[in-house]
C-alpha cells in the first residue's frame, strides 16, 4: 500500500504540486499532516485572511485521503440508537445530523468550484450478514424515521438483486443521502482551493517537535523552525511520536483496497445495478463500489495484524468470489493499504489540548465527508472564538493505561470478531 503506483485512485489522477518555496520564519497557523483536515483547515483559514503553513512528511495527500474507497456513507461508526443512550436525545440527533452536514458541505463544495472528481450521490446499501442483521437494520430504519426524521428503505432478501446480485446477503438497507467520488481528484481540488486562497503548502516538511514559545509554538521540521501564534494536528491515522499525547488517542488500522480490471460494462451493471456504496454488517466487514470506468473497488479488515499488500490482495481476492462467485477469478490490477484511525470512543474529535495545540481527528472509516467538514469547522474556530462549535468538539479523547499508540491489542480483536461473524 505504501507503494503509490498501486493506488488506482493515484494512478488515475494527476496531483496537485505546490510551487517550491522557502518555509516562513512565522506564520499565524502551522497546520500538520496535508490530507483532506489540514487542507480544509487551511482554506477556510486563509479565507479569513490569516497566513496558513500546511506541513506534510510526505506528499500532500499521501495519506489515506488519496488511499480511501471514496465513499461518503451518511452515519457514525454508532449507530443512532446507541447515540441516544448515550448522549440523549438532543445531542445524539445532533451528532447524527453532523454526518448529513458534512456529506451536504462536501457536494455544495464540489458544485460551487466545479471540482471535476466525478462525485455521484447514489446513496448506499448496507448489506445484511446474517439474518438478524437484517431485524436490526429494520429496528434501526424505524428508529432513524421516528426519533430523526431522516428516512431510509429496506430492501428484503427477495429483492436485493435490485442493489446487489449476490446470494451472501439476506436484504438490507438503501440510504440515498450517501455519495461516491474520486478521492484523488476531490483532495487535488481542495488543494488547489487552499493555495489559491492564500495558503502556503509544503510536502515532504516533517515535524520532528513543536514547542511552547513566546507569542505562540515553535515548530521545529526537517527543513528549519516556524513560529507560528497557532498550531493545529491534523495527522489522523498518520499521528507520529513528535504528538506523543495524541498519538495514545487514536488506534491506526489498516484498510485494505483492491481494484479489479475493467469488467464488462454488463457484468458491472448487474452486480451493482444502481451504482451505490455497499457495506456490510460483518464485523470484519467488506465495503466495495464500482468505479466510474466500470471495475469492482473491493475493501475491507483484511489483516487485523500487519500483512503485505500482495497477501491482502490474495485475501481480498478470495472474499470477492464470496459476494460474486463469477468473479472468482478475475483479473486485480491495484492494491494498496491506508490507515484510518479510530477512536476508544468510537467519535471523531476535535477542540483545543491542554497543550494549546488544536485538533481533529478519528473519524473511524468516515474521513472523506468528516474530515472535510471537521477540517472547515475547526479553521473557522482558530479563526474565531465567535465560530459554532460542532457537537464532537471538546468531548473527552480518551485512552487506556496500557495504550501508547501502538495497536498490539488488534490481532485479538481481529480473531474476535471474526469468531463472531462465523458462529
Amino acid at each position: 500500500m505504501e507503494d503509490e503506483a498501486q493506488s488506482y485512485w493515484r494512478a488515475t489522477a494527476t496531483a496537485f504540486e505546490p510551487p517550491a518555496a522557502d518555509l516562513p520564519q512565522q506564520t499565524d497557523v502551522a497546520i500538520v499532516g496535508a490530507g483532506f483536515t489540514g487542507i480544509s483547515a487551511a482554506r477556510v483559514l486563509a479565507e479569513r485572511g490569516a497566513s496558513v503553513a500546511v506541513l506534510d512528511a510526505r506528499s500532500l495527500g499521501w495519506g489515506a485521503s488519496t488511499r480511501n474507497g471514496g465513499m461518503m456513507i451518511v452515519g457514525l461508526k454508532h449507530g443512532p440508537e446507541t447515540l441516544v443512550k448515550r448522549f440523549g436525545a438532543e445531542l445524539g440527533r445532533r451528532m447524527f445530523d453532523t454526518s448529513l452536514e458534512a456529506n451536504r458541505y462536501v457536494e455544495e463544495l464540489i458544485t460551487r468550484e466545479n471540482l471535476d472528481c466525478e462525485y455521484r450521490r447514489h446513496g448506499h446499501f448496507t448489506a445484511a450478514f446474517k439474518a438478524r442483521d437484517y431485524d436490526a437494520l429494520e429496528r434501526e430504519a424505524e428508529f432513524l424515521e421516528h426519533r430523526f426524521a431522516h428516512t431510509t428503505k429496506l430492501v428484503p432478501r427477495d429483492a436485493i438483486a435490485g442493489e446487489l446480485d449476490s446470494a451472501l446477503y439476506y436484504g438490507g438497507v438503501v440510504d440515498e443521502s450517501s455519495a461516491g467520488l474520486h478521492p484523488a481528484k476531490y483532495f487535488a481540488g481542495l488543494a488547489g482551493l487552499a493555495a489559491r486562497a492564500g495558503a502556503s503548502l509544503f510536502p515532504h516538511t516533517a515535524v520532528e517537535a513543536v514547542e511552547r514559545a513566546a507569542g505562540g509554538f515553535l515548530v521545529r521540521t526537517t527543513r528549519g523552525e516556524i513560529r507560528a501564534h497557532e498550531v493545529l494536528v491534523a495527522t489522523n491515522g498518520y499521528t507520529g511520536s513528535a504528538f506523543a499525547d495524541f498519538q495514545r488517542r487514536v488506534i491506526p488500522m489498516g484498510s485494505y483496497i483492491v481494484v479489479t480490471e475493467r469488467l464488462d460494462p454488463a457484468v458491472a451493471g448487474r452486480i451493482i445495478p444502481g451504482g451505490r456504496m455497499i457495506i456490510d454488517t460483518k464485523h470484519v466487514l467488506y465495503y466495495f463500489r464500482r468505479t466510474a470506468d466500470d471495475r469492482l473497488l473491493f475493501g475491507g479488515r483484511a489483516s487485523f495484524a500487519p500483512t503485505t499488500v500482495e497477501r491482502s490482495r490474495e485475501i481480498l481476492q478470495g472474499a470477492i468470489a464470496k459476494v460474486y462467485p463469477e468473479l472468482k477469478r478475475v483479473r486485480i490490477e491495484y492494491a494498496w493499504k491506508g490507515n484510518v484511525a479510530f477512536t476508544f470512543d468510537l467519535l471523531p474529535h476535535l477542540g483545543r489540548h491542554s497543550s494549546g495545540m488544536h485538533y481533529a481527528m478519528g473519524f473511524c472509516g468516515h474521513g472523506v465527508a468528516m474530515g472535510s467538514y471537521l477540517g472547515a469547522r475547526i479553521g473557522a474556530m482558530i479563526a474565531s472564538d465567535e465560530a459554532p462549535a460542532p457537537p464532537f468538539a471538546n468531548l473527552p479523547f480518551e485512552t487506556r493505561f496500557f495504550y501508547r499508540g501502538q495497536p498490539w491489542f488488534l490481532p485479538l480483536v481481529g480473531w474476535w470478531y471474526r469468531m463472531l461473524d462465523a458462529l
